[in-house]
């Protein structure tokens, strides 16, 4: 096989268990705080569980996805809560989940915007992962081919000029 395509496909095979790991904390979560996001009972659905698997949840779940992907783990951790808020709302659309008492289905549009949410605080958390891998964040240093101009002129000023000549014009 081909070094590149095999490259490409532990790309993404690490991609997969990354997302998996994800999905997984995040439903875990999600099942330890009992809140279930798709469903909407008023305002007084709006605590502080709920807070925290909206915001909290989804962060804590982002940091392995990066942590397992590497570089660019930021991207795949918006995954796991589009998989599984997807996953939750068909199955209380379905009706395989009981919606509550008191309780309603969001609208998709607003659970849409409740999932966008999610989804940008797990790329927070993939980007704290991103930041524990490469232990800084911007271009690592051994990758500055940009700074060469840098480094020709810091060797021309190293330059001695030999003895017995001058560089002054006479």
């Amino acid at each position: 096989m081909n070094p590149k395509i095999k490259s490409r496909l532990l790309d993404v095979m690490m991609g997969c268990v990354a997302i998996a790991v994800g999905v997984v904390l995040n439903a875990l979560g999600n099942h330890w705080m009992g809140v279930h996001l798709e469903f909407f009972g008023g305002i007084q659905s709006f605590d502080y569980d709920w807070a925290i698997t909206l915001f909290f949840v989804p962060f804590v779940a982002g940091i392995p996805v990066a942590l397992l992907y590497g570089f660019g783990g930021k991207l795949l951790a918006m995954f796991p809560p589009l998989i599984l808020g997807g996953y939750n709302y068909l199955q209380a659309y379905h009706g395989n989940v009981v919606i509550p008492d008191g309780y309603i289905l969001l609208p998709f549009i607003y659970w849409v915007l409740v999932v966008v949410v999610a989804m940008e605080f797990c790329a927070a958390g993939g980007l704290v992962g991103e930041i524990v891998v490469k232990r800084t964040y911007g271009r690592s240093p051994k990758n500055q081919e940009h700074l060469i101009h840098k480094r020709r002129r810091d060797r021309e000023e190293d330059v001695v000029p030999v003895a017995g000549k001058s560089s002054e014009v006479e």
